[in-house]
């Protein structure tokens, strides 16, 4: 059988022993277990808050739980150990188991859950919630909250440190879950933290203590600039700035009157382009003047022949 499968088939096991258990033990406190396999045998350690009711008169009790257990869940030679719980009111398992007796004797739900859970902070709980889910009263199912302290909900400290327990409690209009969590006094939690008193604590150099604060500091004069040594040559500026300012106007103004001012070359090119300019413009207007006339002609011709015509006619 591969690892993943067995475990699964150990828990399982497991979570049907702890159902034979509550069945069978619920009279006398089931307060839980603690399943160990050994070389010798299965090793079973039960919480109850009256072992005497487990163990029964003689021994007769408990042969008959071993006795079963090797043959439903077939365990090798199993040893059962019965330890009393030293406060049943810190116990998850046992609290769950009372809260549904009292809902199912008919006790108000509020009524019970506040009892229960201030029972709880008495008996030195550091925090304790209780949550019954079902039909509480009336048709419709819902959801009832009773907190106290301070409790976990996730992370390792929910699993290491929360003590959770379930009851089932059947009502007439439908079963009721219970589910109380506590956290038992003295629990290490990873964000405690603790005040020493009397340490010895070295002192920190503050602003105050060095001569006042930053007022002061704004009122004292600035450092000095350091002086420079002979053997460091320092190159000091000689010119002024308005020097500085009518050199570089000079030379700006130069080059940009060098830029916009054309030369004889320049002159020449733009005489050269006018006259090519106007004779073009010339051969223009003679060119339109002999053809004009000859369109002139043409027509005088064509009017006369017509006058011509009419009086012959």
């Amino acid at each position: 059988m591969a690892d993943e499968h067995q475990f699964i088939e150990n828990g399982l096991q497991r979570s049907q022993i702890d159902e034979f258990f509550a069945d069978e033990l619920g009279r006398a406190g089931y307060g839980g277990m603690d399943v160990a396999k050994t070389p010798m045998g299965t090793q079973i350690v039960l919480k109850a808050e009256k072992p005497g009711m487990v163990i029964g008169k003689g021994g007769k009790n408990i042969r008959k739980v071993t006795t079963e257990l090797e043959e439903r869940f077939d365990l090798d030679d199993p040893q059962i150990d019965v330890q009393e719980v030293d406060e049943p009111d810190l116990n998850a398992r046992i609290v769950a188991d009372r809260l549904a007796n009292a809902l199912e004797r008919g006790w108000y739900f509020r009524k019970a859950g506040h009892t229960t859970i201030d029972r709880i902070m008495e008996a030195g709980a550091l925090g304790a919630e209780i949550v019954l889910s079902g039909k509480v009263t009336g048709a419709r199912s819902r959801v009832e909250k009773f907190n106290r302290g301070y409790i976990k909900h996730n992370g390792e400290p929910a699993e290491s440190i929360v003590d959770d327990g379930q009851g089932v409690a059947v009502m007439k209009l439908g079963t009721i879950g219970v589910n109380v969590k506590i956290i038992p006094p003295g629990a290490e939690l990873p964000d405690d933290f603790e005040i020493a008193e009397d340490a010895d604590v070295e002192p920190v150099e503050q602003a105050a203590e060095t001569g006042g604060g930053v007022e002061e500091l704004l009122e004292e004069d600035p450092e000095e600039v350091p002086d420079v040594g002979e053997d460091e040559d320092v190159e000091v500026p000689t010119e002024t700035p308005d020097d500085l300012d009518e050199g570089l106007d000079e030379e700006i103004v130069e080059e940009v009157v060098e830029e916009e001012l054309p030369g004889e070359d320049d002159e020449a090119d733009t005489e050269a382009d006018e006259a090519e300019t106007d004779a073009v413009d010339e051969d223009v207007d003679e060119d339109v003047d002999e053809e004009t006339m000859d369109e002139a002609a043409d027509l005088v011709e064509e009017m006369e022949e017509a006058a011509d015509e009419e009086e012959d006619a």
